[in-house]
């Protein structure tokens, strides 16, 4: 029998949040993984899977945190790994990928160009390709969140608030929602200005290729969104939403002050769900009722980020201490 490589996280009320939006707000703290992220529930599924195949080595492409996933995956299943990053990966991130065990390769400047170096790398006898976000197994290792959330919450939330970059997590918590009998729970999918491939192929009513990822948060670009996820997107009540990257640092800032928490900037991108009223918006739309009980915001977490870090893009986009 495979061992589960991730952890139950905590579903915490919070009273600040909840006070902003007018609702009950629940945090779905992904953030409190073994790697800082959701990353490990699809990740740790692949690998297993993996390894129960045979694999002798794995390959990951990333832009931090699959990779980090994927390496602490490896390491507890006693198989080497090889993680292949775009030059934008903070160091502290490749730090921490080391420290699991495995090896790192750069190349480019987007995570596209280190998943076309992974594809040629994994071609080697024994070496298994792990996709991070485009790949069935990971969407089934996503769907264990909403089962989590079935199991603590009373009744459905009235509402989904997630980040979006390549559709993994989307993915599977559709997939799940259908699992559990939640169909009609509505998603907020989150992107910032830079990284908005959901929300542009939802406009195109086709996958669109973004020319450039121009966004400080790093790990929700990817230039096209997975095939999987838009069609899902499709037939899904799901809401595209978009902020700023100011918004999106912003609120790691005031989730930081709220509930003692850093998390990086694409978290910070979802939690502007709620700090920037998205969700109030989208109520006085119509696209959400106007009398929700609560909403359930997945704190993804990440591992691209440091106090440093924070600093130097608060002053960026001239956001002031409190």
């Amino acid at each position: 029998m495979a061992r589960v490589l991730h952890v139950e996280t905590p579903l915490r009320e919070s009273v600040p949040l909840s006070r902003i939006a007018g609702c009950t707000v629940f945090l779905k703290l992904e953030n409190t993984q073994h790697t800082g992220s959701f990353k490990i529930r699809g990740i740790g599924h692949a690998c297993q899977q993996a390894a129960l195949r045979g694999c002798k080595h794995i390959v990951c492409p990333s832009g931090g945190n699959a990779g980090l996933a994927a390496a602490y995956a490896a390491r507890k299943l006693g198989i080497p790994a090889t993680i292949v990053l775009p030059d934008n990966v903070p160091v502290c991130t490749q730090e921490r990928i080391r420290h699991e065990g495995a090896s790192i390769q750069v190349y480019g400047q987007v995570w596209n160009t280190a998943n076309e170096a992974a594809l040629c790398m994994a071609k080697e006898d024994g070496c298994t390709y792990v996709h991070p976000f485009d790949d069935c197994l990971v969407w089934e290792g996503n769907m264990s969140l909403v089962h989590e959330l079935k199991a603590t919450m009373h009744g459905q939330p009235g509402a989904i608030v997630l980040s979006v970059g390549g559709g993994g997590l989307l993915c599977g918590v559709i997939q799940g929602l259908r699992e559990v009998g939640w169909e009609d729970v509505p998603i907020i999918a989150m992107e910032t200005e830079g990284t908005k491939s959901l929300n542009a192929a939802m406009a195109a009513g086709k996958l669109v290729t973004l020319p450039e990822i121009s966004s400080v948060a790093t790990t929700l670009g990817a230039k096209c969104v997975a095939e999987r996820a838009f069609h899902l997107a499709t037939q899904h009540p799901v809401h595209p939403m978009v902020v700023s990257d100011k918004q999106a640092v912003s609120a790691v800032c005031r989730f930081a002050d709220d509930e003692k928490m850093l998390v990086e900037p694409a978290c910070g991108t979802a939690l502007a769900a709620i700090y920037e009223d998205v969700v109030k918006k989208l109520q006085l739309s119509g696209k959400l009722d106007h009398d929700l009980t609560s909403v359930v915001v997945i704190v993804c977490g990440g591992s691209n980020i440091t106090l440093g870090q924070l600093e130097i893009w608060k002053d960026q986009f001239g956001i002031s201490s409190t």
